[in-house]
C-alpha cells in the first residue's frame, strides 16, 4: 500500500505545477470512477482515498498561497496609504 502523500513534498511546486497537478488528480478521480462503475477498478479501492487527500492538499495549498498573496497585497496598500 503506497503511503499518504506529504505537504512538504509538494510546498517546492510553483503556483503553476499545483494547478496542473490539481487538473491530474481530478482526472484521475474521474478514470476511477469510471473503472469502478464500469467493474473494471475490482481492486485498488484505496487509491481514491489516496487522490482525495492528495486533491485536498494542493487546494489547501493553492488557498493558503492566495491568502498569503492577498495578506501582502492589503500590507502593501496600507504602508501606501500611510506614507501619504
Amino acid at each position: 500500500m503506497m503511503a499518504f502523500p506529504k505537504m512538504a513534498d509538494i510546498k517546492d511546486l510553483s503556483d503553476e505545477e499545483v494547478v496542473i497537478e490539481i487538473a491530474a488528480t481530478r482526472r484521475r478521480l474521474f478514470d476511477l470512477r469510471f473503472q469502478k462503475a464500469t467493474r473494471q477498478l475490482e481492486k485498488g479501492l484505496h487509491q481514491f482515498k489516496q487522490e482525495r487527500h492528495k486533491l485536498a492538499q494542493l487546494m489547501t495549498l493553492q488557498q493558503q498561497r492566495k491568502s498569503e498573496i492577498q495578506t501582502n497585497d492589503g500590507a502593501a496598500v496600507a504602508n501606501d496609504a500611510s506614507d501619504n
